[in-house]
């Protein structure tokens, strides 16, 4: 079946399909914060509903979290593919910082092209939906779905997906596929399409230190009592050295180094770190010393502090001597590093330096190991090749900062390989206030799903 009326469509209708993705925007669903699991609910019907119209057999299933949405669909006897997303969002706050309601979407002409702005409109629902989209093109042309197809939607990805691993044991028969497809990635340098080949990892900490048992006047108790805020930020500030490296013991076992040919592989991509930077005001790289700026973003760890909290921090000015600090700390992770031994070596790094009358609890915010993905595989340059068509430039095999665990998980537990590839930018906001997604982005990722299914299917 031919991709071109496919893609006629999806031009024709871009605007309906903008509105679709209005709608599902509208949605606050929130993960982390409980107030707001109605509202996660509310997607995942939607989504559901969304999915039956395209001939889908759909439901949302429950779990002791938010709901999983799970469709199967399709003809038998080609490939058979799993689309993964999420549509649970980040938080909003600080609320203050957004030019507009961040569940109020509006498509705003911008200097750099048109943008559609609200929470989740890059991250993830605004991608999840370039698939949708290209599916639904596809059965108004020819009357069905492409190919034997299984849709995979998480309401949890942005809360450390408790759910997700019980899940998918509980179901892998039913989630088994000859691949996986996973759009919550970006193009690389926002203008080359990519197709990511690894992750780094993931593990989060939250530690508290208490000292006295209430909080204190600095008048009366500074200097003899001690402050869990200068303890606190003794402990942060040793986590690294002067050249940029961790100081957690055995946090670099694991952790290869990149081959020569990879290097000058990445080196060719013409990376401008300048550029990087500047785009966020900033001039100089601050991770490891010796190494360039994609070796820093997609094959070294990380330590990074993300939240502070302790004491007055309101308008004006209290002399409090606090009773607690506390402190979020993530660690991006690669290669073989084992997350769960240095969550075991950060706690002991930072109750050896506790002093007396203090004392530390823990709470363990997720724990991923970094993800290589096989290129072997057909799809991956199948793929490649429709991208590039799409783009009218080489599509690039690239790494990845971030960490997405449900690429591990699906090679881990169904025994099935993943591939990424999404249609972010690098200032999409997508953790920040005012978060956008290019509609060009989501036009170009749609008709790139169309490409891809197409030349899968032909190729089987």
């Amino acid at each position: 079946m031919s991709v071109t009326p496919v893609l006629d469509r999806i031009d024709s209708q871009l605007p309906e399909a903008l509105e679709r993705l209005m709608d599902l925007l509208r949605i606050p669903s929130i993960s982390t914060d409980p107030a707001f699991k109605p509202d996660c609910a509310r997607a995942a019907d939607w989504l559901v509903e969304d999915l039956k119209s395209l001939g889908f057999e759909a439901s949302a299933r429950e779990t002791p979290g938010h709901p999983m949405v799970v469709a199967h669909g399709g003809p038998e006897g080609g490939p058979h593919v799993l689309f993964y997303g999420h549509y649970d969002v980040q938080p909003v706050d600080p609320l203050e910082l957004w030019d507009r309601d961040p569940f109020d979407p509006e498509v705003q002409d911008t200097p750099k092209g048109r943008v559609i702005r609200a929470r989740g409109s890059s991250d993830d629902k605004g991608q999840l939906m370039t698939f949708v989209e290209a599916l639904r093109a596809w059965v108004a042309e020819h009357g069905s779905l492409p190919c034997k197809l299984t849709i995979f939607f998480e309401g949890e990805e942005e809360s450390g997906s408790p759910s997700l691993i019980p899940f998918m044991k509980e179901n892998a028969e039913e989630l088994q596929a000859d691949i996986a497809l996973i759009c919550d990635t970006g193009l690389f340098a926002d203008t080359v399409p990519a197709i990511i080949t690894q992750l780094r990892g993931l593990l989060g900490e939250e530690l508290t230190i208490t000292a006295a048992s209430k909080d204190l006047h600095s008048g009366m108790y500074g200097g003899a009592a001690m402050n869990p805020i200068r303890v606190l930020t003794r402990i942060l500030a040793s986590l690294h050295d002067d050249e940029g490296r961790i100081t957690v013991p055995g946090f670099y076992d694991g952790v290869p180094e990149i081959g020569d040919n990879l290097k000058k592989s990445w080196e060719a991509l013409g990376f401008d770190e300048k550029t990087f930077l500047g785009d966020v005001g900033l001039s100089e790289l601050a991770g490891e010393e010796g190494r360039m700026a994609l070796e820093q973003l997609w094959s070294r760890p990380t330590c990074e502090i993300n939240g502070i909290k302790g004491g007055y921090t309101g308008d004006g000015f209290k002399t409090v001597l606090p009773s607690k600090a506390s402190a979020k700390v993530s660690f991006r992770l690669v290669g073989d590093q084992d997350p769960q031994a240095i969550r075991e070596n950060f706690r002991a790094l930072v109750r050896s330096m506790l002093p007396p009358d203090c004392e530390v609890e823990f709470h363990p915010h997720g724990a991923g190991p970094a993800g290589h993905m096989n290129t072997s595989h057909p799809a991956f340059e199948t793929a490649r090749l429709a991208l590039s068509e799409e783009y009218g430039r080489d599509a690039a095999y690239v790494g990845c900062g971030g960490s997405i665990p449900i690429a591990g998980y699906f090679k881990s537990i169904l025994d099935m390989d993943a591939m990424l590839i999404g249609f972010g930018k690098d200032d999409d906001a997508i953790h920040s206030p005012n978060e956008k997604y290019d509609v060009e982005s989501f036009h170009k990722g749609t008709r790139s799903w169309a490409r891809i299914l197409a030349a899968m299917t032909e190729t089987n």
